[in-house]
């Protein structure tokens, strides 16, 4: 089944671009540590989520571009056809001379139903090319303008037409130092609309990628172009395909209503994160040699304490013994944060993958009361080995891990609002106060739902 993916606003863009190339690279990676009919079916798997064939033989991403400024769109279609190893459609594209000066009203209120008619037909054109179609993948930023407001306005469109479909919109955190003055109120109204109109939000924090392109990779100056990539790789180890039942020979069919049917057993909770390990530059590479006990050690750690990567992992943190009360579930503010999860899976890849021992993650402690760790915990495997990884592990959560920063994006933007800082630059394009309001009590009410798991 195939994914259509919908890139919106310049860091949709971009991304989007790291994201098919990554998983083209990988799918044609000479050394998959497997055998050749193997890889020749993880390739034709992957060409199914993700490309198009074209008749010339170069594969084209099934993905619609939509920016308001012309700049980024031209150089992504350029720099993937450059690539000379697949390419964009030639009418995938919808972009215009005017951006939306950071303010998600203007995108959502103003770009959105001005071009809502172009942008549905473009999608529907790339809808009607796939088979059998797995649902969207919206990738956006919630910082800015276009990506935020007319992100969330398609998502909504697209809940509407393709409402049997299913969602899920990748979303940029911005840095809490903050790039924009009201990203927090951006943020706010992205979310709240998403979280009535999106299957998933699969969340992002600027911040993490940048910790892990500095501390991980050893990149001293770091681009957007860099944190993109380890995004990207994130994203890779999770959608490109592998296997559910021990000694399956078909690779998942489903990959988006797989990941849901998992991981998002209730539409109050539908925040998701991703944690990969190992992530490391190539020349520490050379140097490394990896266990699956020693890997799954680290991931598990990284899950309960709430850390994004394997360095500075606080192993002091531990699950509350099962049949005790949980002092501290339901604050955020003491001593030892444990991250109570909903639902986990993990996605191994790579040699020798059936010795690995995955008992760590089937402790009942790790999960809320309501759900058994029999449907609390999944995971799919596949000897194919990952990028330049011979072993890799891929954990993406339903957990408390976002409770910290989204209740600081909902203080920050409260204590803007109660002094009606900016308020008229989003009144004017038609976002009353009521909006903001509504905004606050839906997140708060998810804010209060984590933190009571």
């Amino acid at each position: 089944m195939s994914i259509v993916t919908v890139q919106l606003g310049q860091c949709g863009n971009q991304i989007g671009f790291e994201v098919f190339d990554a998983l083209y690279t990988d799918s044609h990676c000479p050394q998959g540590l497997c055998s050749k009919r193997e890889n020749e079916a993880y390739q034709a798997s992957c060409k199914e989520r993700f490309f198009s064939e074209e008749e010339n033989g170069v594969p084209v991403a099934r993905a619609v571009l939509v920016d308001m400024e012309p700049k980024v769109t031209n150089q992504t279609l350029s720099k993937a056809a450059q690539s000379g190893r697949w390419k964009y459609g030639q009418h995938s594209c919808f972009c215009q001379k005017q951006g939306s000066g950071n303010n998600w009203a203007y995108g959502y209120s103003v770009h959105g139903p001005r071009h809502e008619e172009s942008i549905m037909n473009l999608i529907q054109k790339e809808v009607e090319k796939c088979d059998s179609l797995s649902g969207f993948f919206i990738i956006m930023s919630m910082a800015g303008g276009t990506g935020s407001g007319l992100g969330a306005f398609v998502t909504q469109n697209l809940q509407d037409q393709y409402s049997n479909s299913l969602k899920m919109n990748q979303i940029i955190w911005p840095y809490g130092t903050g790039e924009v003055i009201v990203q927090n109120y951006n943020s706010i109204l992205t979310l709240s609309h998403l979280y009535r109109s999106s299957d998933a939000l699969l969340v992002h924090e600027n911040d993490a990628l940048h910790k892990i392109c500095a501390k991980l990779m050893n990149i001293k100056q770091i681009s957007f172009s860099d944190i993109n990539q380890v995004l990207a790789h994130q994203l890779g180890s999770v959608f490109q395909p592998a296997y559910s039942v021990e000694g399956s020979c078909h690779y998942r069919r489903n990959p988006l209503g797989d990941l849901m049917e998992n991981l998002v057993p209730h539409p109050e909770f539908k925040m998701l994160g991703i944690r990969n390990i190992p992530q490391m530059s190539e020349n520490s590479l050379a140097y490394s040699t990896f266990t699956w006990a020693g890997l799954l050690k680290h991931l598990r750690q990284m899950l309960i304490s709430n850390s994004k990567m394997e360095e500075g992992i606080d192993w002091q943190v531990r699950p509350p013994l099962s049949g005790l009360p949980t002092l501290g579930k339901a604050s955020l503010n003491r001593g030892l944060h444990f991250n109570m999860s909903i639902a986990n899976l993990v996605i191994l890849r790579g040699k020798d993958v059936h010795s690995a021992d995955l008992g760590g993650f089937k402790d009942s402690a790790l999960y809320t009361s309501w759900l058994e760790p029999i449907n609390a915990f999944n995971v799919w495997k596949t000897q194919r080995a990952f990028s330049k990884y011979e072993k890799s592990a891929a954990l993406v959560s339903n957990s408390q891990f976002l409770l910290k920063p989204l209740d600081m994006i909902v203080g920050k933007a409260w204590n803007m609002f109660a002094s009606k800082a900016y308020i008229h630059q989003y009144t004017k394009f038609g976002i009353e106060e009521e909006d903001f309001l509504d905004s606050f009590t839906l997140l708060e009410q998810v804010v209060a739902s984590y933190c009571n798991l």
